[in-house]
């Protein structure tokens, strides 16, 4: 399974929006990440839904920071990202016709579960 680098992503381009006093272009942004400015609008357009960044478009226009950055938790931005799988384990099958699987399976995913909250508790 892919991992999923957004949460990284998201941030790298706040702290270099935070260093900043001035809304910064989606291309700005692009250049320091090294990716194309699409990938960049994409994923801050989510956070602009959750109220942790504003845009203005036009002359001067681009990205801000919304919020105070101390407010900003990782788990606001891991919810503005759609909330991307935490752990890339899982089990053989779900619906397993053996009773030795069916107990590795039930043995998983509670420490599955477990290690999801307690890393959701942190975000927080």
């Amino acid at each position: 399974m892919k991992r999923d680098s957004r949460l990284s992503g998201v941030l790298h381009v706040l702290l270099h929006m935070a260093e900043v006093d001035a809304p910064m272009t989606s291309e700005a942004l692009a250049n320091m990440m090294k990716t194309n400015p699409v990938v960049i609008r994409r994923v801050l357009a989510g956070l602009r839904e959750h109220g942790l960044v504003c845009s203005a478009k036009g002359h001067g226009g681009g990205w801000q920071i919304c919020r105070a950055l101390d407010t900003i938790t990782l788990h606001d931005i891991y919810r503005a990202l759609d909330e991307p799988t935490l752990l890339a384990m899982g089990n053989r099958t779900e619906s397993p016709g053996c009773l030795v699987e069916a107990a590795v399976n039930n043995a998983l995913n509670q420490a599955f579960h477990d290690a999801e909250a307690l890393l959701l508790e942190r975000f927080r």
